[in-house]
């Protein structure tokens, strides 16, 4: 779980691992392993739907916030 302070960032709650041990993914590699462009995935951080830090003027995304954005967004099909 992540706690917001402000409008880009966030802090790790307790039981997550220690920033230290956390992959970060450069806007073009989080749109590689989603396929999508590098607009939408700037459209997901400044809305605020994915985590991510800013370095200089570049964001950076934890792998993990990929990962769980894509298994809370997956839609399953019932079959009929």
């Amino acid at each position: 779980m992540r706690v917001g302070c402000g409008r880009y960032r966030w802090v790790m709650a307790a039981g997550e691992r220690p920033l230290n041990e956390v992959k970060f993914l450069t806007v073009a590699e989080v749109a590689s392993v989603m396929r999508v462009s590098k607009m939408t995935v700037y459209r997901l951080v400044h809305s605020g739907h994915l985590p991510a830090i800013r370095v200089g003027r570049s964001f950076r995304v934890p792998e993990q916030a990929v990962h769980e954005y894509l298994r809370e967004s997956f839609v399953g099909v019932e079959s009929a």
